[in-house]
């Protein structure tokens, strides 16, 4: 290791004291105790860090290939930091799935609940959430004030969240995560540690409530009227997620295009599930099917286990080298009820290993696999959870760095969706509802490519668009949302969280198909370079091997392979 990874590896451990939260997602320990400062001056805070790092990379020359690709990607990740920061991006983001609130609420999904240790430091980290949550309300504020600010339907549909997530009807969150850690440990309600737990989630429970005052009373009438932040600030939110740049008139044209190749695709296999129906009739002929219906959530998370662990079994020593501390997943039901679907990484020590979470929509109890087997190897293996926990396990070859911190979204979720069509090309979705279920996802990611980029930079339909919506007229939420519903299965519940996602992260949804078509173009550049030599199991092992990085910088590296 040389000079960058020495840089590299000390900037682990200073910004892990700055976001103990994001220390906590990675897997640094030491940290759990605490939460991250989100006041204005904790931000500062890791803004000149970032500054001070970025200063110390100028000066040094890499050694070899490997400090080469890490500087590239740390200069890149680190910069751009810098340009969200300076532009008021970060500290007044606010969204239903992004910010200082939800960092908060998510830390304890990580945290060990077993052991009266760890119920302690649920504690001390439970009775911080106030203040926390004081400093996140200073922030937005004094950001408001500098014209740098959230929509009001953002603050408005995360105010419903918080009244969700302290409703004892609803998610009751607080108060939910005491009674399990309680339970676990076999604490005696009345002993001193039950007491403080028990303290602190009501003190929580009150803090969160109150956040939700402060969105409506407070914060709302400084919030923007459109939801649309422009072609400016959609552009940095574009390269931040992506770690490229990108022609976004030219993507909003192939989104169309893509669209309609993957619809007609559907179309094709819904006729080979009931001869001459339509993908709404082959839809609702699945979803009958009793073989593909199992009801409990319980139940349903033990299929998903089932079907990661095959997935590795079987994928290990055939198309991946897959380590061995990286051959365990734990599928899990989580304690909100959003409709999100996502994956955590493993610890520094895989001590918490990787896991795949599903927060169930309420009320919802039955669940129709043939949507799902697709999710199970985007968010398994061969998709986040091979990329980022053989990523941890690489400390011959990538710095503390580039294996626990950097991530970037249109490498992650890019790889995920070109796993999905892989698990394709290898024969896993030979069945047709299986398959269906895969283009359906493809066509969910295509679509939001369309309503991402129309929505926020307010674009013009194409007068000729393929499906005749709304020709010529300029992009709005509301027709957002009606295209959404005219091109997905996904159901109204959950699709109102995706849409209110894409008005509040911009940028972020078109990650996975745009890294996808980067992902796919960096592959036939390989092919082009290395003609009858170019082996796909070595491209995967060579591209993984560099860590979650920008996709700019990953087809740099690449290239000189």
């Amino acid at each position: 290791m040389g000079h960058v990874d020495t840089i590299a590896d000390a900037y682990v451990d200073e910004w892990a004291a700055l976001d103990p939260i994001g220390a906590t997602y990675v897997g640094v320990a030491g940290h759990d105790h605490k939460l991250t400062d989100f006041s204005p001056e904790g931000y500062a805070a890791l803004a000149e860090l970032d500054q001070r790092t970025l200063a110390q990379l100028d000066s040094v020359r890499p050694e070899d290939e490997h400090e080469l690709a890490a500087l590239e990607a740390m200069k890149e990740r680190l910069g751009l930091a810098l340009e969200l920061y300076d532009a008021g991006m970060v500290t007044s983001e606010l969204s239903v799935i992004a910010g200082a609130l939800h960092s908060v609420r998510s830390t304890f999904d990580l945290m060990s609940t077993s052991g009266e240790e760890a119920a302690a430091t649920i504690a001390t980290r439970l009775a911080a959430v106030p203040a926390a949550l004081a400093q996140s309300r200073t922030t937005l504020l004094e950001a408001a004030a500098h014209g740098h600010v959230a929509a009001r339907h953002q603050m408005v549909e995360v105010a419903k969240q918080c009244d969700i997530w302290t409703d004892p009807a609803g998610d009751d969150f607080w108060p939910g995560l005491v009674r399990r850690v309680v339970a676990e440990n076999n604490l005696a309600d009345d002993s001193a540690l039950a007491k403080d737990l028990a303290r602190a989630a009501g003190q929580a429970r009150e803090a969160t409530a109150d956040y939700a005052r402060f969105l409506r009373e407070e914060l709302a009438p400084h919030g923007r009227e459109k939801q649309a932040v422009g072609r400016e600030r959609y552009a940095l939110a574009s390269r931040q997620f992506l770690g490229a740049e990108v022609d976004l008139d030219e993507t909003y044209a192939w989104g169309f295009d893509e669209l309609a190749r993957i619809e007609s695709e559907m179309r094709a296999v819904a006729d080979k599930i009931v001869p001459g129906a339509t993908v709404r009739d082959a839809v609702r002929a699945l979803d009958a099917d009793p073989a593909r219906r199992i009801q409990g959530r319980e139940a349903f998370r033990d299929w998903m286990q089932e079907l990661a662990d095959k997935a590795i079994a079987e994928l290990h020593g055939t198309h991946f080298d897959i380590p061995e501390a990286v051959r365990r997943i734990e599928c899990c039901i989580a304690p909100t009820s959003d409709g999100s679907i996502y994956y955590t990484g493993p610890s520094e020590d895989f001590s918490r290993p990787g896991r795949m979470w599903w927060a169930v929509p309420g009320g919802i109890d039955s669940f129709s696999t043939w949507q799902e087997v697709t999710t199970v190897y985007h968010e398994g293996v061969p998709g986040h959870h091979l990329q980022i926990a053989q990523t941890a396990v690489r400390a011959e070859s990538l710095n503390r760095w580039q294996r626990l911190i950097c991530w970037c979204s249109g490498h992650g979720e890019g790889w995920a969706l070109y796993a999905e069509r892989l698990m394709d090309d290898l024969g896993y979705l030979d069945d047709p509802g299986d398959k269906l279920g895969m283009l359906d996802s493809q066509a969910m990611r295509a679509a939001r490519v369309i309503v991402d980029i129309g929505m926020h930079l307010e674009q013009k339909l194409p007068a000729d668009n393929p499906f005749r919506f709304h020709p010529g007229e300029t992009f709005t939420p509301e027709m957002g949302w009606d295209f959404m519903r005219a091109h997905c299965t996904t159901p109204d519940e959950v699709l109102r969280f995706e849409v209110n996602r894409y008005l509040g992260w911009p940028g972020q949804a078109p990650s996975y198909k745009v890294g996808e078509r980067i992902w796919l173009q960096a592959r036939a550049d390989a092919q082009a370079r290395k003609g009858s030599d170019f082996d796909l199991k070595a491209f995967h092992r060579a591209a993984l091997d560099l860590g979650s990085i920008g996709l700019d910088p990953l087809r740099r590296a690449l290239a000189r392979l």
